[in-house]
């Protein structure tokens, strides 16, 4: 495990020097090529670098655990590391748009040859990050190389654009680019924070039907009913729920034990990560601290 472990650690630090010193390359080629969609694209990959480095130092941060003042351990650090990553896409798309809508009035020329050779730089650099993290299962990694193949496919919309204003001459193409690229980022930021968002309000995760879950474990044999339930997650991937279990008076120890062993399997299998379970006895008054 621990050298499964090294090895992701490792292949998102690669991917993360890797694509760090491509966005330099871009922004100094944007500038060169005086192309916003390049300029656009560099912030995309400057985003990408930032969600690698957070990324890189999660997957060393979770190894802590569990301790006495993060008794879920430090998972959610990673959704910090989105909402600090959407505040950096959010502050740049705006100061392309704001740079590109003038652009669509009066097009600026564009060195063509420059930006043909970035967006060909830019479909190898980031295809070979993409690659370094294939085999690398953790949520980090995962998500990460989804956002690095879809900057694969960001730079093919930016290398056809380029071709086309090598023959045709048409610089208007550079500031509809960037738009659609900034477009592309802000749909993906929103999209981010609003997953954030669910979280730190402990909104019931997605994949969870609260009704179809109760009426499962109201099919284990001894269960009489199930009520108090309360799910939430602490990163968008690692579910944590309790709940209250009523049976009957007549139950021993080894039957409630065999009880709450058949919840534990059905909750597992429903993504479940850690479960907490109080039983109660039939005609049992139920006390809770927080009424909620």
């Amino acid at each position: 495990m621990a050298h499964y472990h090294h090895h992701s650690v490792k292949n998102i630090k690669v991917a993360f020097f890797i694509n760090l010193a491509f966005t330099f390359i871009e922004v100094i080629g944007g500038l060169y090529t005086n192309s916003l969609a390049i300029l656009s694209d560099a912030l995309h990959d400057l985003g990408d670098s930032l969600s690698l480095g957070l990324a890189w130092y999660f997957e060393n941060l979770g190894q802590k655990g569990r301790d006495d003042t993060h008794t879920y351990g430090y998972k959610r650090f990673t959704v910090l590391g989105a909402v600090i990553n959407a505040a950096v896409l959010v502050a740049g798309s705006v100061f392309i748009v704001v740079e590109a809508i003038p652009r669509l009035y009066q097009p600026e020329p564009v060195e063509v040859t420059g930006m043909l050779a970035l967006a060909v730089g830019g479909i190898i650099f980031n295809g070979f990050a993409a690659y370094k993290l294939h085999g690398s299962n953790t949520l980090n990694s995962k998500m990460v190389r989804l956002h690095l193949l879809e900057d694969v496919l960001g730079w093919a919309a930016v290398l056809v654009g380029a071709v086309v204003m090598y023959f045709t001459n048409a610089p208007i193409i550079d500031p509809i680019l960037s738009l659609l690229v900034s477009a592309f980022i802000l749909f993906n930021v929103v999209k981010n924070v609003r997953s954030a968002f669910n979280v730190f309000m402990q909104i019931v995760p997605q994949s969870i039907n609260l009704e179809e879950m109760k009426r499962l474990l109201q099919t284990v044999a001894g269960v009489n009913a199930v009520h108090d339930l309360h799910v939430w997650s602490i990163d968008g991937e690692f579910h944590v729920m309790s709940l209250h279990i009523v049976v009957s008076k007549d139950q021993s120890s080894d039957q409630i034990v065999c009880i709450k062993n058949d919840v534990r399997k059905i909750l597992k299998r429903e993504k479940v990560n850690h479960l907490t379970i109080e039983i109660e006895f039939e005609g049992e008054d139920c006390f809770n601290e927080i009424d909620l």
